[in-house]
């Protein structure tokens, strides 16, 4: 979208009405989305930290039917330049690395290939590390692990989940507050919009150690052939949650369709993917432990349930929190 020109509305008016789209929209990752922007940009946008785009204005407007507002003073392009912009530009350039304007999510990742390189070594960084909440072990700290094991990864200093922007809308909104509730930090959110998909993250190096500490890889997962830890197979109702998240991210709901005598007969399968074999073996083993007729594909990624019976035991046993896969097995 572009977002050039910007508006200036009196004191309250820009909040009121990122309110109004809010409460029609059912949240601030719905307007993002429609505007392929971060849903930290709205939430500034509602604090009234930054100016609005008149383009953006004009959106809102007819995708929720809310009035545009009065007394709108539109800005030019570089309403924001001053004479200190090249210099503080050029400063800002040189202190963290030759990282400004560009994609953000390019624009973070230069800007930690820069910190990884030589900002790690400043003071300024190691004296202060930026806070976070130590969970318990818990039912929902499993299900994060088994949300980050699915659709998450980890470098040395920053976590991220990749949901489908459209498919994982409202799961994301459950990953996004089952993070706030675990470790107490609003996650940045980045839309791809070449591959419509919503990057949601923490930057945190503290945090990064402490989930690695707890079974969580950092780098390549497949090629560290990652399990379940153990903390969590030692808890049944652990292995259930984590479980719950694995196959909310990276499992499916699909139609198997066959004919028999000219007769077509159709009915749900559930289908656990993974590349790392020792996965692949602790799901299945758990599922058969639990009565569930669990088997492996030929090869050998899949983990599949393909009858009536025990899908419906596994929604009443472990169930979901992806409205994508509950549609999909209610439909």
């Amino acid at each position: 979208m572009v977002t050039k020109s910007r508006i200036r509305l009196p004191k309250g008016e820009q909040k009121k009405f990122i309110d109004t789209a809010i409460a029609r929209s059912g949240n601030a990752v719905a307007i993002a989305a429609l505007l392929e922007i971060s849903s930290r940009t709205v939430r500034d946008w509602r604090r009234e930290k930054f100016l609005m785009s008149y383009e953006a204005l004009q959106t809102i407007s007819a995708r929720y039917g809310i009035s545009m507002p009065t007394n709108i003073t539109i800005e030019d392009e570089f309403w924001y330049t001053t004479k200190g912009a090249h210099a503080g530009g050029l400063a800002s350039y040189r202190k963290q690395g030759g990282v400004i304007g560009g994609d953000p999510v390019i624009r973070k990742q230069r800007w930690l290939e820069w910190y990884e390189r030589e900002g790690r070594f400043n003071s300024n960084f190691g004296d202060n590390p930026l806070p976070f909440n130590k969970p318990e072990k818990s039912v929902v700290f499993a299900e994060f692990i088994g949300i980050m094991m699915g659709d998450g990864g980890m470098t040395s200093s920053q976590l991220t989940i990749s949901l489908h922007n459209i498919d994982d809308l409202e799961y994301s909104e459950f990953v996004i507050k089952t993070m706030q509730e675990l470790f107490n930090i609003t996650p940045s959110v980045y839309h791809r919009v070449e591959s419509s998909v919503n990057i949601i993250v923490i930057s945190r190096s503290g945090l990064v150690k402490y989930l690695h500490e707890l079974g969580l890889p950092i780098g390549n997962k497949v090629k560290q052939n990652f399990d379940i830890p153990d903390w969590i197979k030692e808890n049944h109702d652990y292995m259930i949650a984590c479980i719950r998240g694995l196959v909310d991210t990276d499992g499916c709901i699909f139609t198997h369709r066959y004919r028999v005598n000219g007769k077509q007969y159709m009915y749900k399968k559930m289908a656990f993917s993974s590349s790392s074999p020792p996965l692949i073996v602790t799901v299945q083993n758990f599922l058969k432990e639990n009565g569930f007729h669990a088997r492996v594909s030929r090869q050998g990624v899949n983990v599949r349930i393909e009858s009536a019976a025990d899908i419906k035991r596994y929604f009443e046993l472990i169930g979901s929190h992806n409205p994508k896969h509950l549609k999909r097995y209610l439909n």
